[in-house]
């Protein structure tokens, strides 16, 4: 009896920001489940590969390095591409850039969107949606099958037993107490719940909790402010002490995460960890929103004709106001919380 041939790998490309490399592990859960023989490489910028470090349904990372040797980096990833004889090559951005590594990768399936200026090159270019409902993961899906309308798939990562250790080790600081974990920053600035109402927020959380401040290297000094300003006992700043996975097995085990719309929001989902999240300048609408079993939304109560007023934020309100974050109420932060104590019991 003849050998089966085994199945083409396909190549994923995702080299946007953290939140956007998270939701595209949903893509690698569909594969698994679809084309458990399917081999699947994953590309990602330089600085993101950790995310995928051990990664169970991907074959092999690979990296462009976009802050140096930007488009010599991209050359020789094209050129690697094309020696590999991918099957499919799909890209989920809408960029030149990574639309040229599909476009010229020598597949016989070339996938994108249709907004992708290299489209014209692709086997399959696909309609690039935001309507109400239809979440990033269902738009990347149909990336893989134009024809899916089954339900949200979650992004998935694995936390390294590495990872595990470094969570175990940061919850011992709560000295066994029950423990809250916040991400207070974003890249952008009218995505980012202000300093003054995370500090209200502190002071109204009830005492038995401990409270963990997560984020980067770029986010150590606003959370060390943080703490510093408030008047809480027992708020430790982890930020820039933990990777990303590490972090996200810690926040997996908080009564609740309070996050921005930013990527600690899907770092929550990819690993089932409760969740709150605060919605400033942009809304649920565009498609990023949490995707935990137990997700709650916060946003200002009232209606603001300046809001969304854009897809991804600014450095700064461009009324100068910034009402859609100092009109959210601790109230509305603290009920979420009282849910979450709820489901934990």
């Amino acid at each position: 009896m003849p050998e089966t041939a085994a199945p083409s790998a396909i190549l994923l490309i995702q080299t946007a920001f953290i939140g956007d490399v998270i939701l595209a592990t949903a893509l690698l859960e569909y594969l698994h489940r679809t084309e458990p023989g399917t081999p699947v490489d994953f590309l990602v910028r330089k600085g993101n590969e950790g995310l995928i470090k051990g990664h169970p349904h991907v074959r092999r990372v690979l990296i462009w390095d976009k802050k140096t040797n930007k488009y010599g980096g991209l050359w020789q990833l094209l050129q690697g591409i094309r020696q590999t004889n991918y099957g499919r090559v799909v890209t989920l951005q809408r960029f030149a850039s990574t639309g040229i590594l599909a476009a010229f990768s020598g597949a016989p399936e070339r996938i994108g969107f249709d907004k992708n200026p290299l489209s014209f090159r692709f086997t399959r270019a696909v309609p690039h949606m935001v309507a109400a409902g239809l979440h990033e993961v269902s738009r990347n899906l149909h990336l893989l099958n134009p024809a899916y309308e089954g339900p949200v798939v979650a992004p998935r990562l694995y936390p390294t037993p590495q990872d595990e250790a470094a969570a175990a080790e940061a919850r011992r600081l709560a000295n066994d107490r029950p423990y809250i974990c916040i991400a207070p920053t974003s890249v952008w600035f009218t995505k980012q719940f202000p300093e003054q109402e995370w500090l209200k927020l502190l002071a109204a959380l009830p005492p038995k909790y401990a409270v963990f401040l997560l984020g980067g290297p770029p986010d150590t000094a606003a959370c060390q402010q943080l703490v510093e300003r408030t008047q809480r006992l027992g708020v430790i700043n982890l930020s820039g002490k933990l990777s990303l996975l590490a972090s996200a097995a810690l926040m997996r085990g908080a009564v609740l995460n309070y996050v921005n719309d930013s990527a600690p929001m899907h770092l929550c989902s990819a690993v089932g960890a409760p969740v709150c999240a605060v919605y400033c300048s942009t809304v649920p609408f565009f498609g990023f929103g949490p995707l935990s079993p137990f997700s709650r939304i916060v946003e200002i109560e009232e209606d603001l004709e300046c809001r969304p007023c854009g897809l991804h934020g600014y450095r700064k309100c461009p009324l100068g106001h910034f009402r859609c974050a100092h009109g959210i109420r601790t109230q509305q932060l603290l009920a979420v919380l009282a849910e979450a104590e709820e489901v934990k019991l």
